[in-house]
């Protein structure tokens, strides 16, 4: 796609958003790569309130290096990395743990002046962190991984059998487990965000009982909206120290300047009012007649996001 046909499909399918400054900005940069939504787009200072990342994962170059010029296509500021998969194996299937690997990806990312902003243990979706054997060493895993790669923050999602909503007899468990990990983490300087089927005043009373500052919220936004519960009051009640980072995408069907049930102008707001500042984290939000069309999913949903937070 050649940069005329790039900015006339930008500004035709975002007609009803203000993007033709954008696109009248646009028009001054280095074109030179232009070929598709996102690509190019301004990057931001390691200093900016709001940064802009997509996942290896979902960009289906898990642990790969080749995720990272990927990434700079699409237009991230940076990259959220998966610990890989895990399974029956003892620990992630975790090519980082190799010190020439960890290297190429951080030699990679500063030449693409990229971040790395943090380690993502999706295997934990499908396992159950309160009963697998060695949960803790696991993420322990993890954490090794961030103290050599310089990486402060990590997902950890509770998963299906992690559900305290369904099984809330797990959650003894599961604050035992975390208040561990939270012990590694504190030692480390890091923290691990979780995602959990609870609301934000389950999730708010869950913290207390865990007790660490190095356990906090990685929240995503698809989970209060097919709830139907109201985005931005859950954001205000967990309040901007409890939010580590944010997921900031929802379930697959449209790009997110096309969704009609998540207002992401009323959630810059609603997050500027609260103070908060940090990684954006593109998860989903593809076209559900093209899921597999990454340089155009994430390509429009970097640039619609970059309108919102970046303007």
């Amino acid at each position: 796609m050649k940069r005329r046909s790039f900015l006339n499909s930008c500004v035709a399918g975002m007609a009803a958003l203000p993007f033709a400054s954008w696109a009248a900005e646009m028009s001054g940069m280095d074109m030179s790569r232009m070929d598709m939504p996102g690509m190019d787009m301004p990057r931001m200072s390691k200093k900016a309130r709001y940064k802009i990342a997509v996942i290896d994962l979902m960009i289906l170059k898990r642990q790969k290096l080749s995720a990272l010029p990927l990434a700079d296509e699409i237009g991230a500021d940076g990259l959220e990395v998966d610990m890989g998969g895990l399974g029956d194996r003892p620990t992630f299937d975790n090519k980082l743990a190799d010190p020439a690997v960890r290297q190429q990806y951080i030699d990679k990312a500063k030449e693409l002046d990229l971040e790395i902003c943090s380690l993502a243990m999706t295997g934990f979706y499908a396992q159950s962190f309160a009963k697998r054997d060695g949960a803790e060493r696991t993420v322990g895993d993890c954490i090794e991984t961030m103290k050599q790669m310089g990486i402060k923050t990590a997902f950890l999602p509770l998963g299906i059998q992690g559900d305290l909503v369904k099984n809330p007899e797990l959650r003894p468990a599961i604050v035992e487990r975390l208040k561990k990990v939270a012990e590694m983490a504190e030692k480390a300087g890091v923290v691990i965000g979780i995602e959990t089927a609870l609301d934000a005043k389950g999730e708010v009373a869950l913290l207390k009982e865990i007790g660490s500052k190095s356990i906090q919220i990685y929240f995503n936004f698809s989970n209060p909206l097919k709830e139907g519960r109201d985005l931005c009051e859950e954001l205000r009640i967990l309040g901007k120290n409890r939010i580590c980072q944010i997921h900031c995408t929802d379930e697959d069907g449209v790009w997110l300047q096309n969704n009609t049930r998540l207002d992401m102008k009323k959630v810059k707001a609603t997050l500027d009012k609260m103070g908060w500042k940090g990684w954006l984290v593109i998860e989903r939000s593809r076209d559900a007649s093209k899921p597999r069309d990454v340089r155009g999913n994430f390509g429009a949903n970097t640039a619609f996001m970059k309108t919102v937070f970046q303007s």
